[in-house]
């Protein structure tokens, strides 16, 4: 592949103000057609949660001119793949084609934005809603340690933050949709103005243009996007939840509130816990797994969303061994960062480690494509692959320390999910 860190591509916007960037690489037989809508759970409201994660199921039910369950069988005839997700920050739906089939993804793509309603029914909506309310039941109420994401949410946030509630929705939310709620939330974000396309791959970026001003410039841009003006969330005081569920042991989870998305502090974050717990002689790894042997897991993670973000740590100690001493340990080695600092090799392995990582990862087309709509969404530059990595390049020990003082010294939510007396 060329020169991935720093691309060439064309920028543009119909009358409509859908955003559109065409990146094209003859050194590949396929093209990637990436769409982001900028509403996520974030979006939602109270009572009304999990509409953002209904769509990713419901824009797949047809539209005006589209059967059904056809959009699946056209692309995989096609010999393409597609498929679609839903964050707290946005949607997404993206397809992998044959270049020959680049006109059918853009109209079927088209359709659904401008063409959904229509073909909107009580029966699709009810299937949905089913289908959905098994979802949350599989993956989360019946999964071991699976309501843990959600539960660290409404402990970290107050009830109206919009991260408070999970991406899937509250199950009675589920079952209270009604067309009117779907028709609202449709009507105001899945139009061009809060949508970004990202075309990449094979493809003649002037018959492309002209694809795209076919299906999608008339398309009316009738919603009006509410914006999120919330301030910085604040955790007033340590909170600890202990859950009983269906596993044979226990699991601690440690969350903090910490920097957003390319704050300032969130690539020394991201570095952060990789010092931690990403390799065998990180810190909180080789003391519980190693030195110790305490614990059968330890991971931690640096959460970044558009508003604030998440730092993340869990572990699953050995049968016999008490939460609270997997606890004390995690916080003395967190103590460790902060009063002695982490060592230039330490720094060197982790940068090393996420530039590796991060390049390796572009060299799929669909999750090269995807980061163009990342950018562009959020950096406003299509082209921020060399700003991005330079952020984790430009990270010191002093960086990585302050990060952990500034997020892991101040009020956390500690939660035990433990097994059922």
């Amino acid at each position: 592949m060329k020169n991935v860190l720093n691309i060439n591509y064309e920028r543009f916007k119909l009358k409509n103000n859908l955003d559109v960037v065409l990146y094209k690489d003859e050194s590949l037989p396929i093209v990637a057609v990436n769409l982001w809508y900028k509403v996520g759970s974030a979006n939602e409201k109270p009572g009304k949660t999990g509409l953002a994660h209904l769509f990713e199921h419901m824009m797949f039910q047809g539209s005006e001119h589209v059967p059904k369950e056809m959009h699946f069988r056209y692309i995989q005839e096609a010999g393409g793949t597609l498929n679609g997700s839903t964050s707290i920050d946005r949607t997404n739906y993206y397809e992998s084609v044959p270049k020959t089939a680049l006109e059918m993804v853009l109209w079927l793509e088209s359709d659904r934005m401008g063409f959904f309603l229509p073909a909107l029914t009580q029966e699709k909506l009810d299937n949905q809603k089913g289908v959905v309310a098994n979802e949350r039941r599989q993956n989360y109420e019946n999964q071991p340690y699976g309501l843990a994401w959600e539960k660290l949410f409404a402990a970290l946030y107050p009830p109206e933050y919009p991260y408070y509630w999970p991406t899937i929705g509250w199950m009675q939310d589920i079952q209270s949709y009604t067309l009117e709620d779907v028709r609202n939330f449709f009507e105001t974000f899945y139009s061009p103005q809060n949508a970004s396309l990202v075309i990449g791959g094979n493809f003649d970026p002037a018959e492309a243009k002209e694809l795209v001003e076919s299906y999608f410039a008339e398309i009316p841009n009738n919603a009006k996007v509410p914006a999120l003006n919330v301030p910085f969330p604040v955790l007033n005081e340590t909170k600890k939840i202990i859950h009983e569920d269906n596993v044979q042991l226990p699991r601690i989870y440690l969350a903090w509130i910490s920097d957003k998305l390319y704050g300032p502090d969130d690539a020394a974050l991201d570095i952060l816990s990789d010092i931690l717990t990403g390799t065998k002689s990180s810190r909180i790894y080789k003391s519980l797994l190693f030195d110790k042997q305490i614990a059968q897991d330890v991971n931690s993670f640096q959460y970044s969303a558009r508003l604030n973000g998440s730092f993340i740590i869990s572990s699953t100690p050995k049968p016999g061994i008490e939460l609270h001493t997997i606890r004390e340990e995690i916080f003395k080695q967190i103590q460790g960062v902060v009063e002695n600092g982490v060592t230039e090799e330490e720094l060197k392995r982790s940068v090393n480690s996420f530039k590796s990582s991060y390049i390796y990862s572009l060299q799929n087309l669909n999750n090269l494509v995807d980061q163009i709509n990342n950018y562009t969404c959020h950096l406003d530059e299509p082209n921020s692959f060399l700003y991005d990595i330079g952020r984790y390049e430009a990270v010191t020990t002093e960086d990585v320390v302050n990060a952990a003082e500034k997020y892991l010294n101040t009020n956390f939510v500690e939660l035990n999910i433990v097994p059922k007396k």
